[in-house]
């Protein structure tokens, strides 16, 4: 039985959100809390140059490296070696990727640059079809794809072949993933037609490996915070007075994800201020558990606050599922879901 906790409380298995192509397009720009992100405000971590070596090799990717050292006297100016039309930037979750790519895009000095996740330029194809597609990005000097993650082969040798495109066309490319390019699919399929598509695209990036330590849990000790129901109850009431709560049962929730179409995500938690999830169970299916990952993500990325009940949001994954070939989706998906609940006003 829907519960009704606040005036502002909103229910998202009642929302059927549509997006038209246009506003699929208007919408590619850095999330919000990269409306500001620069190379500058990037904290690289002394304790792993290669963040640092990628900063900057970012800034001359973006047209503002460092000058050319001149030659001396008696030696050789050092070559600098010419830059691939794309930049790939591999690591683990929480090392700062997506700051980097926000802060390509903010430096570039491009009359037509987009930023969106994987899931949203295919989402743009699905609406526009393969060749409005690219006749709409041609011309664009510069691609943000952040999370370029593989669901499925035919969505990745779509893009590939689109990003081929834009690249003769003289589109520049800036990705991040946990995954090199030459190991997308990896564990998960083995078609010889799609092997081909990833080498090919492999080829246009040049990869920069980014380590360190996840810094959302540098701050948080690992678990996710979870209310009892009079907790839950308090907290969806006090911010629905405050603003919007959303207030969902778990597993209600989950089925209409199935009813949405991953780019419709974000459109789900419009004007909401805070996410409530009733009842938290183990997700033990590939496609439930994917398109939830896929919704945090978006929950991520407007920043939103979690409040949840039932099991811990950080072992809502099966524990078959976090030794499979989305293992990294999962824990990515973990580490922003302890930060969000962890982000309630009065998170214990």
């Amino acid at each position: 039985m829907t519960q009704q906790i606040g005036t502002g409380v909103v229910h998202l298995t009642e929302r059927t959100p549509v997006v038209t192509g246009d506003e699929m397009l208007a919408s590619l720009v850095p999330p919000p809390q990269f409306d500001g992100a620069t190379f500058e405000s990037y904290r690289a971590d002394e304790a792993y140059p290669s963040q640092d070596e990628a900063k900057r090799t970012l800034m001359r990717f973006a047209g503002g490296g460092e000058p050319v050292k001149k030659a001396g006297l008696f030696r050789r100016a050092p070559k600098i070696e010419p830059m691939k039309p794309g930049v790939y930037l591999d690591g683990g979750f929480g090392v700062g990727k997506t700051h980097l790519l926000a802060s390509v895009y903010h430096a570039m000095p491009a009359r037509r640059k987009y930023f969106g996740s994987f899931i949203e330029y295919t989402a743009l194809v699905g609406a526009l079809g393969y060749k409005n597609t690219v006749d709409l990005l041609r011309g664009a000097d510069l691609l943000c794809i952040d999370e370029f993650e593989l669901d499925d082969p035919g969505d990745t040798m779509v893009m590939t072949r689109l990003l081929g495109e834009l690249v003769a066309s003289g589109t520049r490319l800036a990705a991040t993933s946990n995954t090199p390019p030459n190991a997308l699919g990896e564990g998960r399929f083995a078609a010889q037609d799609f092997l081909r598509e990833i080498h090919a695209m492999s080829e246009a990036f040049q990869t920069l490996r980014i380590d360190g330590v996840d810094y959302r849990q540098r701050a948080i000790d690992g678990t996710a915070v979870v209310l009892d129901d009079a907790g839950y109850a308090a907290t969806i009431a006090r911010s629905a007075t405050a603003g919007t709560a959303s207030d969902d049962d778990f597993s209600d929730a989950i089925r209409h994800l199935a009813q949405v179409h991953p780019s419709r995500y974000i459109r789900l938690i419009d004007d909401v201020d805070v996410v409530g999830l009733r009842d938290v169970r183990v997700l033990s299916d590939q496609s439930e558990a994917l398109r939830f990952v896929a919704f945090v993500d978006r929950v991520y990325d407007a920043q939103l606050p979690i409040a949840a009940t039932g099991v811990s949001l950080d072992a809502v994954f099966a524990d078959e599922m976090l030794s499979g070939g989305y293992r990294k989706k999962y824990l990515r998906a973990i580490s922003r879901l302890n930060a969000l609940t962890h982000s309630l006003p009065d998170a214990a």
